[in-house]
C-alpha cells in the first residue's frame, strides 16, 4: 500500500465495537499502546476488520491539538 500520508503505523486490531451506523476500532501498536478510532460499519465490513488482524493506522491531520490539566 503506497500512501502519501507519512504518519502510518502498523498493529493489530484489538476491539471492534459496532454501532448501527459506525464502529470504534482500537488497534494495538508497538510498545503496548493503543489507538482508536471511529470509522463508518461499511469500512469495518469493507476491509474485514476483525481481532487479531494486522492493519495500518494512516493519520492525516491539519491541526494537532494538546491539552494540560490547571
Amino acid at each position: 500500500m503506497k500512501l502519501s500520508a507519512r504518519n502510518q503505523i502498523k498493529g493489530k486490531i484489538a476491539k471492534v465495537q459496532e454501532g448501527a451506523v459506525n464502529a470504534i476500532v482500537c488497534m494495538e501498536i508497538a510498545g503496548g499502546h493503543r489507538i482508536s478510532a471511529t470509522i463508518s460499519m461499511n469500512a469495518v465490513k469493507e476491509l474485514e476488520l476483525a481481532v487479531g488482524k494486522e492493519a495500518v493506522a494512516v493519520i492525516k491531520a491539519t491541526s494537532v491539538m494538546f491539552g494540560v490539566e490547571e
